[in-house]
């Protein structure tokens, strides 16, 4: 009989917790999204005011992979 009742009261109260999830995890996951939205936002805002723009990354001029002492490049023709 023990058994049993501790059988129906865990049941019971991994019914109630998974329902309170279901509610309670929605609500805050969109409230954490909503934060980060609106910290992105205010960062947006604050480092690029309109009409204003700047480059803070120039990327390097790649080398040739070829160096320049091993000659032009001629297309190969085949020959029958």
């Amino acid at each position: 009989m023990e058994f049993i009742r501790f059988l129906f009261i865990a049941i019971l109260v991994l019914y109630i917790i998974r329902a309170a999830v279901r509610l309670l995890l929605p609500m805050l996951f969109q409230s954490v999204m909503n934060k980060a939205q609106d910290a992105q936002q205010q960062q947006y805002r604050h480092n690029a005011p309109e009409g204003k723009v700047s480059v803070d990354f120039v990327p390097e001029k790649k080398k040739k992979s070829i160096p320049d002492s091993e000659g032009d490049f001629v297309d190969y023709e085949d020959l029958k």
